[in-house]
């Protein structure tokens, strides 16, 4: 292992053919099926998963009826009328509306009521089961012959069924070249991006492309306030440093996770970041922290290099807001 490898799935030293979680300081008991022999990645980390663009697995009759009709020449979307027209203008065709889900069973970690800390069974779950979703909206888009899928919203669904279960879905448009220009991520499956179509034209028409939707998460413990540190604090204006500290700690974790899948897809930088903080039901003190952006690249070849950034235009709104 490399001296600080983000915190993920790794090949597991102790059984070929398995995957362990590395929870950012040491193996967890956690595992699950992996390829044989894996090979890790830079920095220690292994490769994304198995990714089959032939797999329609999970997927239920209905939907494959569904992608069947629109191999036909119908496509679906997400999109408004403003962004399927500036997508079109791009050079993009929309094949149609791309859906991955996955419900899943989050496991209970205990927590130390006064200390900071990652709760990092929690946080393997989240990311494991955004990456299953997103792995099937994706393989749903190689199905269509796609080059990507934009407008991406990731959602966390909750049932009464199941007070430790939550559906985690990916939705958005499967795009194509019309040209047949090639703009896949560097791995080969379909690029992903929330960019807004407003977005995403301006992007390419600046000469840069998305390569991938990269996320970070952190689900984190934040220690409870002792009865004497309370006296203490009683009708003063004084920083909660506790709080600053573990707040702080869990968003920079989250950042920094995102920040490690964009070097793994080798992009420039990452455009459109949004920082969450949700609870999930786990109480007050139980948050996760949550970073999400779009990586880019600059286009490559001539079609990067016809392109420029313009200058920004005045434009006065009628509308009556």
């Amino acid at each position: 292992m490399s001296p600080d490898p983000a915190p993920g799935w790794y090949p597991d030293p102790q059984q070929q053919g398995q995957l362990r979680y590395w929870d950012g300081g040491t193996w967890t008991e956690h595992t699950q099926g992996g390829p044989e022999g894996g090979a890790a990645a830079p920095g220690g980390a292994p490769a994304q998963g198995a990714y089959d663009p032939k797999s329609l697995e999970g997927v239920p009759t209905h939907g494959r009826e569904r992608l069947q009709q629109l191999r036909s020449g119908l496509f679906t979307s997400d999109l408004s009328v403003n962004e399927f027209l500036l997508v079109k203008e791009a050079g993009f065709d929309p094949l149609g509306l791309v859906v991955g889900s996955s419900i899943y069973h989050i496991g209970f970690q205990q927590s130390s009521w006064n200390q900071n800390q990652e709760m990092a069974v929690l946080s393997q779950a989240m990311y494991h089961a955004r990456e299953l979703a997103m792995t099937r909206m994706e393989e749903e888009a190689d199905q269509l012959g796609a080059d990507g899928v934009v407008g991406v919203r990731l959602d966390i669904g909750r049932y009464e069924w199941g007070a430790n279960m939550a559906e985690f879905i990916a939705i958005g448009t499967a795009v194509k070249h019309r040209e047949g220009i090639l703009h896949r991520a560097p791995s080969g499956r379909p690029f992903t991006s929330d960019l807004s179509g407003q977005d995403f034209w301006t992007l390419l028409h600046a000469g840069y492309r998305p390569v991938g939707l990269t996320m970070g998460s952190c689900v984190y413990h934040v220690a409870h306030q002792g009865i004497r540190q309370a006296f203490r604090t009683l009708g003063q204006n004084i920083e909660m440093e506790n709080y600053t500290q573990a707040l702080y700690d869990a968003r920079e974790l989250a950042m920094e996770r995102m920040q490690y899948e964009a070097q793994q897809v080798k992009a420039e930088g990452i455009v459109g970041v949004q920082l969450h903080e949700r609870s999930h039901g786990w109480g007050s003190h139980v948050i996760e922290f949550f970073a999400i952006g779009t990586a880019i690249v600059p286009l490559e070849g001539p079609e990067g290099a016809d392109h420029t950034i313009k200058p920004p235009m005045t434009v006065l709104s009628l509308n009556q807001k």
